[in-house]
């Protein structure tokens, strides 16, 4: 009988190709340009979870982008395993900065990739690191080696808040039935040390408007004399930290998680090196709360960032406007016991306060998610640091993100199931950003892995 191993081996380039196909489609789930795009994008996936040898697909419609499913039930009695992940990525904005075109996939070989890494939008958030299950279901089932039973959910929405998810769980409760959740939309340390993530951040999205005089001056006739909407916006912006860079809004760290020293040390004693860190960012220095180190700041710290600010003339050459309206979209990453619905709120009254008399201010609430924390002495745990040491050879850290998916609370509260964040990208892989890319090297350790989780998390179930 053939193994995973061989069968992998001998599909290896088949299952490139397939990813580079799925690559090349602009699922760009925030832009309803690309509709299309992404419909199509969900019947590629759909149809990869049939080749695989799924039964019972379907491109599950919903109010906005559809959810694909699929699942293989081998015997009722053996356990469940329920993979999520998404097909839609971010917009690749800013093009120019891009050094091959987003959607057009080429692979090219890097310092941290020797073995070649795929430069595209997706390539590992989270085409790459989704497209692992399928592959790796494929050498089980082929290989008539799968363990126990499986099910899949690809949903086309978590880049942009993933707000049909929570109802399609729960109307799809009983089909989802399961005893663990598996998701590979996190990263690892490095190539050559493992890691599990065991916490991600919360997240508050939001959209801030100031506007001034109904409409836009001139900056000499009138300024000086009525409030520029872009001067008022950047002061309170300026505003929302102090001078140690702790976030000034009353009540926001009412509720933040208190941290043992215990586990800040354990923390800290993973393998990170800062001269490495600054030089790969291209900067002179770190920055952050006072009195935390990077990897606590990244983690178990919350955060306001501005995403984005504009207003008033951006085009060529000089125009001396002073503008109407000025606008800007913050995020705030949440760690746990911080309820975003409650952190937005406190957001939201405090930035009107702050307004000066002359503008007027509104707060435009996008999407958020909780926080979550999972354990390490859980079955699907001990599954995963099992899985990894069998292929890695190394034993995986515990490692807490600063990244955000909202659904692995989801999941527990309407599910009743614990997640497992066994992912296989770096840090350094650049999603969110011009040039995103997923190591050749990693594409293969995940479907490698994959199968093992399923040995071994059947096995602990079993005993």
């Amino acid at each position: 009988m053939q193994t995973v191993k061989n069968y992998n081996e001998e599909n290896k380039e088949r299952y490139l190709e397939e990813l580079l196909d799925l690559l090349r489609i602009p699922s760009i789930s925030a832009d309803p340009a690309y509709k299309q795009d992404v419909l199509k994008t969900a019947k590629f996936v759909a149809g990869a979870l049939k080749k695989a040898g799924a039964k019972n697909v379907e491109v599950c419609k919903t109010d906005g982008y559809p959810i694909v499913y699929g699942e293989k039930i081998i015997d009722k009695n053996l356990p469940t395993i329920l993979v999520y992940g998404h097909y839609d990525v971010q917009p690749p904005d800013p093009l120019e900065l891009w050094d091959s075109p987003p959607f057009e996939p080429v692979i090219k070989k890097t310092k941290l990739h020797p073995k070649g890494a795929i430069f595209a939008r997706g390539a590992c958030d989270d085409k790459g690191q989704m497209y692992m299950h399928v592959k790796a279901f494929e050498a089980m089932n082929k290989t008539k080696t799968l363990p126990c039973n499986i099910k899949f959910m690809i949903e086309g929405e978590e880049e942009v808040g993933s707000s049909n998810l929570g109802p399609f769980c729960r109307k799809n409760k009983k089909r989802l039935d399961c005893d663990v959740v598996l998701i590979s939309d996190t990263s690892i340390i490095s190539n050559r040390q493992p890691s599990i993530t065991t916490g991600l951040r919360g997240l508050s999205y939001l959209e801030v408007e100031v506007t001034g005089p109904n409409r836009d001056l001139h900056s000499g006739v009138y300024g000086g004399a009525v409030a520029n909407p872009i001067n008022i916006l950047s002061k309170m912006i300026a505003s929302l930290h102090d001078k140690n860079n702790k976030i000034t809004i009353p009540g926001f760290y009412e509720a933040v998680e208190v941290v043992s020293k215990k586990e800040r040390k354990a923390m800290n004693e993973a393998p990170f090196n800062i001269s490495t860190y600054k030089r790969g960012l291209k900067i002179s220095d770190v920055y952050g709360e006072k009195g935390y180190t990077t990897l606590e700041r990244t983690s178990i710290r919350p955060t306001l960032d501005v995403n984005g600010i504009w207003g008033g003339y951006i085009g060529e050459g000089a125009k001396t406007v002073l503008p109407s309206k000025a606008f800007a979209k913050i995020s705030m990453r949440l760690v746990p016991n911080q309820d975003p619905k409650v952190i937005t709120k406190l957001f939201s009254d405090y930035f009107k306060k702050i307004a000066p008399p002359g503008v007027k201010v509104k707060v435009h609430p996008h999407h958020g998610g909780q926080p979550a924390v999972t354990p390490t002495d859980s079955l699907e745990y001990k599954a995963a640091h099992l899985a990894m040491l069998d292929t890695f050879k190394k034993e995986p850290i515990p490692q807490r993100s600063g990244g955000s998916i909202p659904i692995v609370s989801l999941f527990e509260k309407v599910l009743n199931v614990k997640s497992v964040l066994m992912g296989f990208g770096l840090d350094s892989d650049d999603i969110h950003s011009p040039n995103e890319h997923y190591g050749l090297f990693n594409f293969y350790k995940g479907i490698e892995t994959i199968p093992y989780f399923f040995k071994h998390y059947t096995a602990l179930k079993q005993s």
